[in-house]
Order: C-alpha cells, then structure tokens, then sequence
C-alpha cells in the first residue's frame, strides 16, 4: 500500500514541481504534509529547529527521515544525496526536479563540486540538509561522520543545527516500503559555528551519538 501510494504521490510531485517551477517549495511542503497524514505519523519535538541556521545535519535511519524534516522546516531545504539516487529511472527526477545537491563519493572532485552547490543554494536562501553518515544506520547507534559536512561548514562559514531523529527505523522500511503509524521523535541541538581551527565537528557527532544512545536506552 505504501508503495503503490509513493509511486503515485512522487509522479504527480515531480510533474508538478517541472510544471510550476516558482512553486517547488510549497509542492513539497504539501507533499510532506500528505504524507504525514497517509503514514499516520506524530511529531514530537524536544527543543526548536534554529531556522537561521545555513545547514542541519541529522543522524539517518530511514526514508522518513526526510519526510520528516521537510515537514518541520518552514525554508527550502537542499539536500545533498547520493549520485545513484539521480541515477534511478524517473524517480531520479524527485531530486533533479527541485535542484537537490547530488555527489559522486568515488569521484575525487566530488567534494569541490558540493562546496559550490551548496555555495549556489545558499546564495538563493536555502539551508543545506546533510547525513554526516552518508547513509542510513540500522538506528541504535551512529556511523563515523564523514567529512564532506565538515568541509562545507567550514569552508563557506556555516552556522549548523545539529539534531536526532528517532523511531523512523520502526515506522517505515525504506527497503520494503512498508509503514506502521507512530511517533517520530525529533531533538534539537545547541546550534554551533563552524570554524576549521576548532573540534566543533568531532563534538558535535560525540554529542549526537551520546543523545541517541541514552534515548535508545529509554526505549529499551
């Protein structure tokens, strides 16, 4: 069921956001919205998302982790995702369509080309959203950050909103697309300034896994 309802919702969104060009933003902002509804999804937020922050980073579990966020944020958010993820037939067209940041991890200039992606979707006020991982946990603990969010932060001087998801895992397989409604739980962290001369990136992924980890720990 899930599926069949993504298929649909993501061709009609892709359609959409070719057709009406100025109004990508508020597509997605309606699409999440939907999505909520159709998964049966709560929200509960520990904290308030920092909106003046130029880039989120989150620990990542699954495809609601997306959803999610989308949800929360009033901005254009650019996320940066894996090449293959353009690669896909049609469905390559849900990041294509409203100018995500892809990056090809086995290329080596692909670090330079998301500094400057990121560079062109901030000038036109879009935050930049980013797994550190790279990819998605099995939810209980965290992956070694890598350093492609560092090396944007730093270069272009990025204010960060660090946050935790949790409970997306148990809510929607994104391998086999199968849902259960329930309560995503979302903690914001103390937003900090990246600056290269500091361990501002080594402490903000301990803090991370140090919140996930007691978290995971209640639910035990």
């Amino acid at each position: 069921m899930v599926l069949i309802q993504f298929t649909i919702t993501v061709a009609i969104v892709v359609v959409a956001m070719y057709l009406f060009k100025n109004h990508v933003h508020k597509i997605i902002k309606t699409w999440m919205k939907l999505q909520i509804f159709f998964l049966g999804i709560k929200i509960e937020e520990v904290g308030k998302m920092d909106e003046s922050c130029e880039m989120v980073i989150m620990n990542h579990q699954s495809l609601l982790d997306i959803i999610v966020i989308e949800h929360i944020h009033n901005k254009h958010l650019a996320w940066v995702g894996k090449r293959e993820i353009t690669d896909l037939f049609f469905f390559g067209h849900i990041m294509k369509a409203p100018q995500m940041i892809t990056i090809d991890r086995e290329n080596k200039t692909g670090l330079v080309k998301l500094i400057k992606e990121a560079k062109d979707r901030l000038s036109k006020k879009r935050p930049i959203a980013i797994f550190p991982e790279g990819t998605r946990s099995e939810g209980n603990d965290m992956l070694s950050f890598k350093p492609g969010a560092a090396m944007v932060a730093n270069k272009l001087n990025l204010r960060v909103q660090p946050l935790i998801i949790l409970n997306t895992k148990k809510i929607l397989d994104s391998q086999k697309l199968e849902a259960t409604p329930g309560v995503v739980k979302v903690i914001y962290l103390e937003p900090i300034q990246a600056n290269k001369d500091t361990n501002w990136y080594e402490e903000t992924e301990a803090k991370m896994r140090e919140v996930l980890a007691k978290e995971t720990r209640k639910g035990l």
